[in-house]
């Protein structure tokens, strides 16, 4: 298929992209301790430029440290000592072709007190979520002069090279906690109508196009739809969009507050490009490019997305850690290698939010490195087996035939992709089916690797093949809980362990069979 409306370059203000990709801000846990960036972080960006990347749009940058901080370790853009190794960043970027961007921000409310040594600020002092912190609300004082310390970091953004800013007004920080009703319960120029919880993010639009002048990029990243009950909808969201317009040369269109977060960061179920809705709404209501992310994984919905007009720029985040080549993939028609995001959250998510630790990613185990594996090749002929062809075997399998063993994978069932091929029949977990099909691909591609079939290895095969070495890859078993009676309802049938609720659905007996019915799942 062609792409060639993904892949056409597009212009804003004075800032060229080579394509309408971009990679979404996402926090990583790489920054140094200090806030500056590190040289593995510069490495993740300069990969995801490599690979073809038209915008990349580097995670949020604190603007006033500590009370401002997001994460256990972020970037800083509050003091001028933070510029060098952010120039050393840009170069790198702009040396693949690639345009680069920041987000600016202040947590608010979202900062943990623990970390920053204090009670957190808001326009209120009302939690951006459910059971959170209660918050200090602002002077009117101060929130002036946190207007000066978002244009601040700004100008430090374009001392550094960045080709654009992106101000984050979304997702529960800071300027979206005076936005939106659920969190603003002011009585000064800064709250009640909509103008006025829009007006701390006009005062700091203003005075950053003051300090950066009239041709250079400002985006702002919105919650569209704030997707929870009291919050802004789409059509408040248009309402107070008309305060702002003026200063915005690209709105980054998201939706969801931290009590939807489900939405705002994309669960598995949710179709590819399911927000398209609302960057349309924002570009026929402003008239300014716009960009859309929402789980976009599939070339033909991020072409569809950009040739119908719904958005000018798709945001791509996890697809960009689970592949950085994904733009030149698409671009040289080579799709089927593709390594899709399965949505699990698990490396990204979890890592950062969840256990305060660097980013991984399930389906890419070089997330900042790159495949430097494949340039360290074997210096003698070297045999290997495999026994098992399910994900585990599959890598192995690939990574051994890259660096130039010859591979037999031995599956004793009549089909690649173990267990994680049979969850695919889940309806919940049909994008796993994607990191299988990628395997299974990149395995037909590789000429030095035999795939045997319907073949349990035995001492004697495995002496027949003479191998260096053995991987062992044969897979998981149910874990059987130490429950009494669990062993006999499960003979009688009464219960199911998770494979005979996959047999059931395969088979067509779910939902059916259970209409009407109680379940308890352990």
């Amino acid at each position: 298929m062609s792409y060639e409306n993904l892949m056409r370059p597009i212009r804003i203000q004075n800032m060229t992209l080579r394509n309408r990709v971009m990679m979404a801000p996402m926090g990583t846990n790489l920054a140094n301790p200090d806030g500056s960036i590190s040289e593995e972080h510069k490495n993740y960006y300069q990969l995801r430029a490599k690979g073809g990347t038209g915008l990349i749009v580097v995670e949020n940058a604190c603007v006033a440290f500590p009370l401002g901080s997001n994460g256990t370790t972020q970037l800083r853009l509050d003091h001028d000592s933070f510029i060098p190794h952010m120039y050393e960043l840009t170069e790198k970027v702009h040396a693949w072709g690639c345009k680069i961007s920041i987000q600016v921000n202040h947590a608010g409310s979202a900062a943990i007190p623990s970390r920053i040594g204090q009670q957190p600020v808001s326009a209120g002092d009302i939690p951006c979520k459910t059971g959170g912190v209660i918050p200090r609300a602002l002077s009117t004082e101060e929130v002036y002069a946190l207007v000066g310390k978002y244009a601040d970091a700004c100008k430090r953004a374009q001392m550094a090279g960045f080709d654009a800013v992106e101000i984050h007004a979304g997702h529960s920080y800071l300027v979206s906690q005076f936005i939106s009703p659920t969190t603003n319960n002011r009585t000064d120029e800064f709250g009640g109508s909509a103008e006025n919880r829009a007006r701390f993010l006009k005062c700091i639009l203003q005075e950053t196009r003051k300090r950066l002048g009239r041709n250079f990029p400002i985006a702002i990243r919105i919650s569209a739809d704030e997707l929870v009950p009291g919050g802004n909808t789409l059509e408040d969201t248009l309402g107070w969009l008309p305060y702002v317009d003026e200063y915005v040369d690209l709105y980054d269109v998201s939706a969801g507050l931290n009590d939807s977060i489900e939405k705002m960061i994309d669960k598995a179920d949710l179709p590819d490009g399911w927000k398209r809705y609302l960057s349309k709404a924002v570009k026929e209501k402003t008239g300014k490019p716009v960009v859309i992310s929402g789980n976009i994984r599939a070339p033909h919905i991020a072409e569809d997305i950009i040739a119908s007009g719904d958005a000018d720029i798709v945001a791509m985040g996890r697809s960009l850690i689970a592949d950085p080549e994904w733009c030149n993939k698409v671009r040289d028609g080579r799709e089927d290698e593709l390594r899709k995001c399965i949505s699990c959250c698990i490396g990204c998510v979890g890592n950062r939010m969840g256990s305060n630790r660097p980013i991984r990613c399930t389906v890419n185990p070089a997330v900042t490195q790159g495949d430097t594996c494949k340039k360290r090749k074997v210096n003698k002929p070297c045999k290997v087996m495999v026994i098992g062809g399910g994900t585990a075997g599959l890598e192995a399998a690939c990574t051994a035939a890259e660096i130039g063993c010859d591979v037999t994978l031995a599956e004793q069932s009549g089909s690649l992709g173990g267990r994680a091929a049979c969850l695919c029949d889940l309806p919940e977990k049909r994008r796993m089916n994607d990191f299988v099909t990628y395997l299974k691909n990149r395995t037909a591609r590789l000429k030095n690797i035999k795939v045997v079939l319907n073949a349990a290895v035995t001492k004697q095969m495995a002496a027949a093949e003479n191998p260096d070495l053995i991987v062992c890859a044969t897979g998981s078993k149910i874990a059987t809980p130490n429950i009494p009676g669990l062993l006999d309802n499960l003979a009688e049938g009464n219960i199911m362990t998770v494979d005979g609720v996959i047999a059931k659905v395969t088979e067509g007996g779910f939902p059916h069979s259970m209409a009407g019915k109680q379940a308890v799942i352990i």
